[in-house]
């Protein structure tokens, strides 16, 4: 009877890629690019949620739909994506995804009703799957582990930018020459940096394909869903990701009313408080390496809980200051999360792509769930209702992050795996 697993080739790079090298550098910046592009597709209409409540005479939640139909469906692909790339390959499924994801942004673009922007933001949500599906996973199986925390602080950096780049290039071009011209832009962006990401990223050198049955795949959900560690870090994302989504879904809302009456271009400048979180992620990263990810990660969530109520004054300066504390201790916690995650299934038994899957899956449930539902808070009760409602969230993930600290470890890595210590 054959195994379901085909027998791993001796790994041609003892240890993975260590910092310096030239393979090192070539994924750092490759997928960097490619978190840059994939997130600023996924969050394109965010800042433009007011702009799509006056041209489709809409309501805040509703407007909020083209987000969270993106994220739903998002997640859900990420269930199919992640163990598929177990058989299909890790850059493989990341290229597909980028090329894929860039068309049906650009389809976007030419959207004549709020139905067909719906019907393609939900395409997108599936098309875009596939790198925050493995994109952790090829990091731990191509980067030397003493590096991995600090590669995966990189990507999730990536993203951050990719987050903030999208919202300011979506709010300026959306000011100067409509909506749909802001969504075009942003997926021209995309494809330029899927052809970048095509020419750099190295091809998988240490994953071995599986001849992955229905019996083992069974097996593996299984084992991913019954680890207490994982399953509190899974909640960890659902309650992060909806908090964070939550307050920059309503904050375009919030700087368009009295008393700040901000256009479309002026409110997306608040985004650049992503960069934080760039920086933050990596920050965390080399944190983690050092002293354990369970010591950073509640750190982490009581920095973006400490943003959050600082955003309760009524300035402006404090409104962005809070924005980027949050941002930062954001990053840092998803950024450390994520790593942990693949970390804790490498010692639970393969799957680390359907473990990965599993908690992005959580993360954009939060996202798709929760920023529909602060549309509603925001119309009930305004900021201090939304806040409320995302400071919840945020206390909850704490709570998790706080029990990780007791749950024991599996196994105690080798000495030089530093970044998944306690796992």
């Amino acid at each position: 009877m054959p195994q379901p697993y085909a027998a791993p080739p001796p790994p041609p790079t003892a240890g993975g890629h260590r910092p310096g090298s030239p393979e090192y550098r070539r994924i750092s910046w490759a997928l960097f690019l490619a978190g840059l592009a994939t997130f600023a597709m996924i969050y394109t209409t965010q800042p433009l949620l007011p702009e799509l409540s006056r041209a489709f005479a809409l309501t805040p939640a509703q407007s909020a739909l083209s987000v969270s139909t993106t994220t739903f469906a998002l997640g859900l692909a990420l269930l199919v994506v992640g163990p598929s790339s177990e058989v299909l390959g890790r850059t493989r499924v990341m290229h597909v995804s980028l090329f894929a994801s860039s068309v049906v942004t650009i389809l976007t673009a030419l959207s004549p009703s709020w139905t067909v922007l719906l019907v393609l933001r939900t395409l997108l949500g599936l098309a875009v799957a596939g790198l925050p599906a493995v994109a952790v996973a090829y990091l731990r199986e191509e980067v030397h582990p003493s590096a991995t925390a600090r590669a995966t602080g990189l990507y999730i950096g990536g993203t951050a930018l990719g987050g903030m780049l999208g919202r300011l290039l979506t709010g300026g071009v959306a000011d100067l020459l409509g909506w749909h011209w802001s969504i075009g832009s942003i997926g021209g962006l995309g494809l330029l940096c899927a052809v970048a990401v095509r020419a750099v990223l190295p091809g998988s050198r240490r994953f071995a394909p599986a001849r992955l049955s229905l019996r083992e795949l069974v097996a593996m959900n299984r084992r991913m869903l019954t680890d207490p560690a994982l399953l509190a870090l899974y909640g960890i994302a659902f309650c992060a990701m909806g908090a964070f989504v939550s307050v920059f879904n309503a904050m375009g809302f919030r700087l368009a009313a009295a008393p700040y009456h901000l256009s479309l271009a002026v409110a997306g400048l608040v985004f650049v408080v992503y960069a934080l979180g760039s920086v933050s992620s990596e920050r965390a990263g080399r944190l983690a390496d050092r002293h354990g990810v369970r010591a950073v990660v509640p750190v982490a969530l009581a920095i973006v809980l400490l943003g959050l109520l600082v955003t309760l004054g009524g300035s402006l300066w404090a409104v962005v200051g809070g924005l980027a504390v949050l941002t930062a201790g954001f990053f840092a916690a998803h950024g450390v999360a994520s790593g942990w995650v693949a970390a804790r299934a490498t010692y639970v038994g393969r799957g680390t792509a359907q473990a990965t899957s599993l908690y992005m899956f959580a993360y954009y449930l939060g996202s798709s769930v929760c920023g529909t539902v602060v549309g509603t808070a925001w119309s009930r009760g305004g900021w201090p209702l939304v806040v409320g409602f995302t400071g919840a969230l945020l206390l909850l993930a704490l709570v998790l992050s706080l029990w990780l600290r007791h749950v024991p470890s599996l196994a105690e890595p080798p000495v030089e795996d530093q970044g998944v210590r306690a796992a």
